[in-house]
């Protein structure tokens, strides 16, 4: 079967399709026949060996952890009536960027009826993040809630749920085709932060005071900008590193100013609180509450230009691998 392999760290370009032999499901495992692979922004800095604090992964190795496809065949002491199920799940370990996967069948969730394996790709981490980032947050009605790095997955998901929650949305990105995206699904102000002056306008927008929550996806010189215009009392989640690195804040200044900060651990969750925010975003999904936007799709051998689509910040939405 084919995979695709960071073969050193660098740029797309080492990233490389190979042949090897088909993975056999051991004790407690399934094999999934992949249809889509969940791309992460993630995905691209591991490859060029950053974070190896936080997820420490060595080259060669097979990128990606979450796919979508039925399952093909089971290992010892699994149920074999999940052979030809559609389900969505995390890979044993790294592995998903692959004909087939292997998978822990604890992991495995069912897909909905109405509901597409990409769609359902698409869900599996932003849709359990953006869950469990606006759980944390616990959003009032009328709150200013304040999204970088909004025309991503993640990003457009968590409007759809600040809305939902009564809240008034701002979105920040870089171009008009991402932030009319966020328009389209209820932000009410947009704001394209490769323009300066963006954060006072944020304020402006609010009433001088600042938003009240803001999930910071974008990181670095962006969720600095963020952090100094939330307002007094306000919830900063700073669980994005794109544009930068994690954004990095003073501890006695949000004291000082009573903001509440959460880090990239509040997004880390266990398996079992994994699957349970997948499931319930799925379920959302499935129901019409839940739209993801599937920006781009690449098949498995184009993944190299995956990435670059993604480093090159031109993507709205969600980016999939697809077979």
């Amino acid at each position: 079967m084919r995979v695709v392999e960071v073969t050193r760290f660098g740029g797309p370009e080492v990233l490389v399709t190979r042949e090897v032999p088909e993975p056999v499901a051991g004790p407690g495992q399934v094999v999934v026949d992949v249809s889509a692979v969940s791309v992460l922004f993630l995905d691209t800095q591991l490859r060029r060996g950053w974070g190896r604090e936080y997820f420490p992964v060595n080259p060669p190795y097979v990128p990606g952890n979450g796919v979508a496809g039925r399952v093909r065949s089971v290992g010892a002491g699994v149920d074999p009536s999940w052979v030809g199920r559609r389900v969505v799940t995390r890979t044993v370990g790294n592995g998903g960027y692959a004909e087939q996967a292997l998978a822990p069948v604890e992991g495995l969730s069912l897909v909905p009826e109405g509901l597409g394996l990409r769609e359902a790709a698409a869900l599996l981490h932003d849709g359990a993040t953006a869950l469990g980032l606006a759980e944390r947050a616990r959003l009032r009605p009328g709150e200013w809630v304040l999204i970088t790095a909004v025309g991503g997955g993640l990003g457009l998901l968590l409007v759809q749920l600040a809305r939902a929650a009564g809240a008034r949305v701002i979105g920040a990105a870089r171009g008009k085709q991402k932030l009319g995206v966020a328009r389209e699904l209820g932000a009410e102000a947009v704001f394209d932060y490769s323009e300066p002056g963006w954060a006072e306008r944020v304020r402006e927008v609010t009433g001088g005071k600042g938003p009240d929550v803001v999930f910071d996806g974008a990181g670095g010189a962006v969720g600095q900008a963020a952090f100094e215009v939330t307002a007094r009392g306000g919830r900063f989640s700073a669980h994005g590193a794109p544009g930068g690195g994690f954004t990095q804040i003073d501890p006695q200044e949000a004291e000082r100013r009573g903001v509440t900060v959460r880090g990239i651990d509040q997004v880390q969750f266990g398996p079992e609180e994994a699957k349970r925010m997948a499931e319930l975003a799925l379920a959302e999904a499935a129901a019409g509450r839940l739209k993801p936007v599937i920006g781009h799709t690449f098949p498995l051998e184009r993944a190299a230009e995956a990435h670059a689509a993604l480093e090159a910040r031109g993507v709205v939405g969600k980016t999939l691998l697809v077979l």
